[in-house]
């Protein structure tokens, strides 16, 4: 499914490592080192208990080598790849105290991400046979962002801005504020640089052809439209901006949204409402 490179594991660290430091409190696993015999040695497996897009893999693996260098992690299945129910992902082989530390860790991540990937599969494959693509927002976990949004890249979807900084995305509070549609996009020509993209978010037709005719926009969010206009929108653009529809995304209307020929579907929901997978570690 995925067509994202894996991020440096240094980039990826600093998040893992204070998830690790929450489980482990200030003084450890205080149950495994009261049960565990030190030296005891286990292979453990995480498996898939459901079928499953899989993501979290690599941040899973960093989990367990931070605990403990000496672990042998292996992944049988990668991000981005499928998995059906009873698949090993992964095995991780070394000291079994090691390896229960970092166990609730590195499954809340596993499953949480692989939970996104699997929902924005699904999106994804409602839209086969046309051009859109399915992108996701800034509706992510504080703090998970960047790997939510690798989660989505596992699933075949594309992302969106990771931060404010990023591109210019003129929303209605914003076109409220500013004193409507013509005074943002003026706005925006006099003061942003050249080398930033900059998108509108329109809710009406009038607003649209406003944009048009004003120019300065490179896209246009077409916001909780319903199919019938967002046709409409697309025929009054005619290529000249790229085209994303927003708002009240489903997954049973993305096959009728990507139908009226939009560039883009964006949708909070790959983030904020997918389930998380179930995964098992089995010593």
């Amino acid at each position: 499914m995925t067509h994202a490179a894996a991020l440096p594991d240094l980039i990826l660290e600093p998040l893992v490592r204070n998830a690790l430091m929450e489980d482990l409190g200030s003084y450890g696993d205080i149950t495994t080192r009261s049960v565990i015999p030190a030296g005891r040695t286990y292979a453990a497996r995480l498996n898939a208990r459901a079928d499953a897009v899989v993501s979290g893999m690599q941040v899973a693996q960093i989990a367990f080598r931070l605990v403990d260098p000496s672990l042998e992690v292996k992944v049988l299945i990668r991000d981005g790849s499928r998995a059906t129910k009873g698949d090993t992902l992964m095995e991780i082989t070394g000291d079994a105290a090691s390896i229960l530390m970092g166990e609730r860790v590195a499954l809340n991540f596993a499953g949480r991400l692989t939970g996104i990937a699997t929902k924005t599969a699904g999106f994804v494959a409602a839209s086969a046979g046309t051009a859109t693509r399915i992108t996701c927002t800034r509706k992510t976990t504080p703090g998970l962002r960047l790997v939510e949004k690798q989660a989505v890249l596992h699933g075949g979807g594309y992302n969106h801005r990771y931060s404010l900084s990023d591109a210019i995305l003129i929303k209605d509070n914003h076109i409220a504020a500013a004193g409507g549609v013509r005074a943002v996009l003026e706005a925006v020509k006099a003061n942003a640089s050249h080398m930033m993209k900059v998108e509108l978010e329109v809710d009406r037709l009038d607003q649209l052809e406003e944009a048009l005719e004003v120019g300065g926009a490179d896209v246009v969010l077409l916001d909780n439209m319903d199919n019938d206009t967002l046709k409409r929108a697309v025929t009054m653009v005619k290529g000249r901006m790229v085209t994303e529809a927003s708002g009240n995304v489903t997954l049973e209307r993305i096959a009728s949204i990507a139908a009226t020929g939009v560039d883009y579907i964006s949708s909070g929901a790959l983030t904020h409402s997918a389930q998380t997978v179930d995964l098992g570690l089995d010593f």
